[in-house]
């Protein structure tokens, strides 16, 4: 059964998201503001986090930002009455997996938990270990060294270094990498993408404005070469 966290203030909200979430057949657990946030996701180790932006305490955005800083890969879905686009570009830069404005429907936010819960079970295609070049990465342990020297990838540049190897020599769409690394089937921006991509290389290329592996495909997308 795999277990997830809520971190919501308003009430009537964790009823109703409790509630459906569990006639779903999941185990919830819910936390009131963003310090319990952390407290619970580091100590619950939950398959999936539902926060919303808005919480007493610490904001949905830096918990998002200090989960991923401890290294925590697990899945998580901005809850947000906000419709300005900066807040989902932030969201998404600082490592939120997804998005759902408020009000939405449960069923829409099922189907994106379902999304992100098959995303996180793997390509079964793509080794444990891979070198290229002089970068050696170890996708099970989520280590990586470029020439010896440990390279700080964050979680979301594993799954997209993840990705690429399992396509590589195939060109992939910046739609694509949002429906199957961020798990997002309808997000008009993929900027996002192009930063992501352009930090990812300037920690495995020897020269990023000329990249050797991690090619641009003019109009297209991107495709990994090694």
């Amino acid at each position: 059964m795999h277990r997830i966290l809520i971190v919501e203030d308003e009430p009537d909200m964790v009823v109703g998201l409790r509630d459906n979430l569990e006639f779903e057949g999941y185990d919830v657990i819910v936390a009131r503001d963003g310090a319990e946030g952390i407290e619970q996701a580091v100590a619950e180790r939950p398959d999936l986090i539902l926060l919303d932006i808005m919480l007493p305490k610490v904001s949905g955005l830096d918990v998002c930002e200090q989960l991923r800083r401890q290294g925590m890969t697990v899945p998580i879905i901005m809850l947000t009455a906000r419709g300005q686009e900066v807040d989902k570009v932030v969201g998404l830069e600082i490592g939120a997996d997804d998005y759902v404005t408020k009000p939405f429907s449960i069923r829409e936010l099922v189907a994106r938990i379902r999304a992100q819960l098959r995303r996180m079970t793997g390509d079964t295609t793509v080794p444990d270990q891979c070198r290229f070049g002089d970068v050696e990465v170890d996708f099970r342990r989520h280590q990586a060294s470029r020439a010896g020297v440990p390279l700080a990838l964050t979680p979301r540049e594993f799954d997209l270094l993840k990705y690429f190897v399992a396509h590589r020599g195939t060109t992939v769409t910046r739609d694509e990498l949002l429906d199957r690394v961020w798990g997002l089937t309808c997000y008009p921006l993929t900027r996002t993408v192009d930063n992501h991509i352009a930090k990812l290389r300037q920690k495995i290329e020897k020269q990023p404005a000329a990249p050797e592996f991690l090619l641009t495909i003019h109009k297209v997308g991107y495709k990994f070469v090694c």
